[in-house]
């Protein structure tokens, strides 16, 4: 699998055993999302998109900073439809993660800062090491992190969102733990191997039932209940029809592992 992209080493990617990888790969710009940056990370995701192969994505980042965001230099340097087709950039990058099959768990380590956050807040999970801390610091530097802030406000609570975008004062791993920006805090040694770890447990179900069960979740998530009851019934529904629905119960009421259609 190889990202479009003349700079594909500033991400890098593998696969094992369903598992893809895709790893920030630039810690002396501390992973900052510069375009070329995003351009190949959404390569790579539209490719895994239509994948068979991959059935669960991790995105991991090199070095002891996760993201810092934005490259502030690049943007200096730019112009307002240069500004404007970067910040769209990003914006397709962050909800290609939200609308392809695989579910993406972020491994977070270090500091993960404005669109670094919006990065972790766009993953279905995040796994954060102890010392993981989390910040939109953009009103500091005069530019408000309000794109990172569609994706924060979606994460944690209102109040919370507004109180990292208003001060950026940073919250530590198990802060983001208790207000929802990620699923799970481990030992520092132990972040990749959990999160791994994790990956696998997911990837064992059917990749086609993942896939139906992420786009029923986000489809219903926002909206009242009686709205989001006739969506999830609708994918139920739809879900039932499948080889897999019926393969996997079949195999639970006659105590057998299901055999999997491909997705």
């Amino acid at each position: 699998m190889n990202a479009a992209s003349t700079e594909s080493s500033l991400v890098a990617f593998e696969i094992s055993d369903g598992i893809g990888v895709l790893t920030l790969n630039n810690p002396k710009r501390r992973n900052a999302l510069s375009t070329q940056v995003l351009k190949t990370l959404k390569a790579y995701l539209d490719e895994i998109a239509e994948s068979t192969e991959v059935r669960v994505v991790v995105i991991a980042a090199a070095g002891p900073v996760f993201s810092s965001g934005h490259d502030l230099a690049e943007l200096l340097q730019g112009e307002e439809d240069e500004h404007a087709a970067l910040f769209k950039l990003c914006t397709t990058a962050m909800e290609m993660i939200r609308l392809m099959p695989q579910p993406v768990i972020a491994q977070v380590q270090g500091m993960a800062t404005a669109a670094g956050c919006q990065l972790v807040a766009s993953c279905d999970l995040a796994v954060a090491a102890q010392s993981a801390k989390f910040a939109t610091p953009g009103v500091r530097n005069g530019l408000f992190c309000t794109t990172p802030g569609v994706a924060l406000a979606r994460a944690v609570p209102r109040k919370k969102a507004m109180e990292m975008l208003l001060t950026g004062i940073p919250i530590s791993a198990n802060e983001a733990l208790q207000y929802g920006l990620v699923s799970r805090v481990v030992p520092d040694d132990e972040l990749e191997q959990q999160t791994i770890d994790l990956a696998q447990h997911i990837a064992k179900a059917s990749a086609h039932t993942l896939s139906m069960g992420k786009r029923g979740f986000y489809a219903q998530v926002g909206l009242d209940n009686p709205d989001a009851y006739a969506v999830a019934e609708i994918v139920m529904t739809e879900n039932m029809q499948t080889h897999d629905a019926h393969e996997g119960i079949d195999a639970f009421l006659t105590k057998r592992e299901p055999e999997w259609q491909d997705r």
